[in-house]
């Protein structure tokens, strides 16, 4: 089905990458609702990676444009949501995807600075973009919030920011879909499981000294689904999803993407 967001526009947070052997879910994201009709702001702290990726769309013979923020700063929130509306008249979907994990450790071993570093991207930084762009889509009429999560926050780990974090996105998510649904906002959040992505794969591998080919198949192989870690574009189709006319009637959804690794938990 081609199309499945014509007419749209969408601001993607977190449409740049860190570099890697594969994509990420941000630009994976950002691509695919080019793709299907959407004209797209492609956000990022990093402007070259944003502009990278809207290069990409454009030479597809899609719609974008790059716009640099970091989404720890409410004067960037409250400036990417009027930018939004200036350049593409109306924000019909706002897509969530920034987050980092790395040095995140245990109660006893983590640093108060990575905590406050983790929590501020993953969580803080989230809800001051849906506070921004949600006057905008109250303006409208309406709108799609997607939020992505992780596994992380169900599952048991040893990782304590991460998963607070995103434990945090889960509950934000249901707050915002239950507190707007008289505005005709959706509101939804994407958990994925193990994915082979950039930041991920490559992120973990200089971290911890050891080839991608080592961490690729480590992860690989606590994947229920296949022994194998699923890709960037299984988020964004999941995205993609939500994000479309065809979940009008979904909001307040938490949706894994994981291989079935969630599946035994609880």
């Amino acid at each position: 089905m081609a199309g499945r967001l014509a007419g749209k526009t969408a601001v993607v947070v977190g449409a740049g990458q860190t570099p890697g052997e594969t994509i990420g879910n941000g630009r994976a994201t950002a691509i695919l609702f080019a793709r299907e009709g959407a004209a797209v702001m492609c956000v990022d702290r990093r402007m070259a990676s944003a502009e990278e990726t809207a290069a990409m769309i454009v030479q597809e013979g899609g719609r974008a444009s790059a716009y640099e923020a970091d989404i720890t700063r409410e004067a960037d929130c409250e400036a990417l949501a009027a930018e939004g509306k200036a350049r593409l008249g109306r924000i019909d979907i706002l897509h969530n995807n920034v987050g980092i994990g790395l040095r995140d450790r245990s109660v006893t071993q983590l640093r108060e600075e990575d905590f406050d570093r983790i929590l501020a991207t993953n969580l803080k930084g989230m809800w001051l973009t849906i506070k921004h762009v949600l006057p905008v889509m109250r303006e409208q009429g309406g709108g799609a919030i997607v939020n992505i999560s992780s596994m992380a926050a169900v599952a048991s780990s040893n990782l304590v920011a991460y998963g607070m974090s995103k434990a945090g996105v889960n509950k934000l998510t249901r707050i915002t879909a239950a507190g707007n649904t008289q505005y005709m906002i959706r509101c939804n959040c994407i958990m994925p499981g193990l994915m082979d992505t950039p930041m991920a794969v490559g992120g973990r591998a200089s971290e911890q000294g050891r080839s991608t080919d080592d961490i690729r198949a480590q992860r690989d192989a606590q994947v229920p689904l296949g022994r194998k870690m699923g890709t960037a574009w299984d988020v964004a189709y999941a995205a993609l999803f939500l994000a479309s006319d065809e979940a009008k009637f979904v909001t307040g959804a938490i949706l894994p993407v994981d291989g079935g690794m969630s599946a035994g938990v609880g």
